[in-house]
């Protein structure tokens, strides 16, 4: 069982426009991976299709997205992009 992304995450309550406050999640930042952790892109790479070739299940696509913060899940991978890989 794949347990949700945000799961365990810090927050931290910030102040809005009307007076209330907001909880929102911490950003995370992704530890310096391996080398062997680390994937280069090919055209036409998304990590949807990276997610359901390397992990088995498309839906783990949010596993790469948290080792790589930086990229959007539904958009194509830049050729040649150094892409982390989620460790186990």
């Amino acid at each position: 069982m794949t347990t949700s992304r945000y799961a365990g995450q810090a927050t931290v309550t910030t102040p809005q426009d009307d007076g209330t406050t907001r909880a929102l999640g911490v950003p995370r930042i992704a530890p310096a991976l391996p080398e062997a952790l680390r994937y280069t892109a090919r055209a036409g790479d998304r990590l949807d299709l990276l997610a359901g070739t390397v992990l088995g299940d498309s839906t783990g696509w949010w596993r790469i997205a948290d080792t790589n913060p930086w990229q959007d899940a539904l958009t194509d991978t830049e050729p040649g992009t150094t892409i982390g890989m989620p460790n186990g």
